[in-house]
């Protein structure tokens, strides 16, 4: 493929600008998708200490598919798998139940479950979301004292799940003595508009050497914030690690305090500094491409013994787009 004289110039335009942007000096640290956190003025880099030995590490995550589209109608499927690590074995490992949703049909939040707020505009979103939020409060009452639970993404739920539900398993996980921690793979905080994790990740590395667990604090919710009450700190938590992440914990945890504790379970080689229950717990909850088919062959035949002719599925469900693509 070759690139045309102006879609060249293009480039260069957009590269120049993205330079600009990387090897600016400001110093202002935002978040393009949100605005609920009062930044520290200063992000200065922390020793971590080396990692605990918690009794037992928890860890949920959600997964979605899409099944069937007629773009006005779509079936969709959700899960959220839990698991649980005690003295560094797997001693929980639960997938957890496929849903099936049908989404298109113009039911709103309370039409569709009385918890969600009326009104509310459904999507697969809000409702894997909410989902998971169920596993992290399973969670939290499974756990034994001393335990953490570890959730993949933010403390912040969609934004139509009740405003009670996250402090609620906040207030449940501080009254039984289990720390909840967030893990954020790819964070959108940014410095002068750039990247701020790594540039944070060069800082470190500048101050401390190469094979240093660090933290740095970075921001709190706002006072009167509709978000629940949290700390947002960035994380490297093994030696070996390439990457340090964007960690979500409740406003009143001691971040050193469970930082040491995620780092304990922090240490696998396939993928050093990210919490390896984590890991197992997005693997079980994926919906990968044959889970989707074999669903697919079940809905397909449900229409079928529910009278609906195969012209009509075919005609509802081709993929035209795919279609024009391959005869194109």
């Amino acid at each position: 493929m070759t690139i045309a004289a102006a879609e060249r110039d293009s480039l260069s335009e957009v590269a120049g600008r993205l330079a600009g942007i990387l090897l600016g000096r400001d110093r202002t640290v935002s978040d393009p998708s949100a605005s609920e956190l009062e930044f520290e003025p200063v992000l200065e880099p922390r020793r971590l200490e080396a990692p605990g030995r918690p009794p037992e590490v928890w860890a949920v995550d959600g997964g979605q598919a899409l099944v069937a589209d007629a773009r006005c109608l779509q079936v969709f499927v959700t899960r959220s798998a839990l698991v649980c690590f005690r003295d560094g074995r797997c001693v929980v490992e639960e997938e957890g139940p496929l849903h099936a949703h049908l989404l298109g049909t113009g039911e709103a939040g309370g039409q569709r479950t009385p918890d969600l707020p009326e009104g509310a505009p459904v999507d697969v979103n809000l409702l894997r979301d909410r989902e998971e939020w169920m596993a992290v409060a399973a969670a939290v009452d499974r756990a034994v004292p001393g335990s953490v639970v570890l959730v993949d993404g933010d403390l912040v739920p969609d934004w139509r799940i009740p405003a009670d539900v996250v402090p609620g398993i906040i207030e449940r996980a501080v009254a039984r003595g289990v720390s909840l921690a967030a893990v954020t793979k790819h964070s959108s905080l940014a410095r002068g508009g750039a990247p701020l994790i790594g540039q944070l990740e060069l800082e470190a590395a500048q101050l401390f050497g190469p094979r240093t667990r660090w933290w740095v604090p970075v921001g709190r919710t706002r006072e009167g914030s509709r978000w629940p009450d949290l700390q947002v700190v960035v994380a490297r938590l093994d030696p070996d690690a390439r990457y340090a992440f964007r960690v979500d914990l409740p406003s009143g945890s001691d971040p050193e305090a469970v930082l040491t504790t995620v780092a304990g379970v922090s240490d696998d080689a396939g993928f050093p500094g990210y919490p390896y229950p984590l890991s197992v717990a997005d693997r079980l909850a994926a919906c990968p491409g044959w889970l989707r088919a074999e669903t697919w062959l079940a809905l397909d035949e449900a229409l079928e013994q529910a009278g609906v002719s195969a012209e009509t599925r075919e005609r509802a469900f081709d993929d035209r787009h795919r279609m024009m693509e391959r005869h194109g």
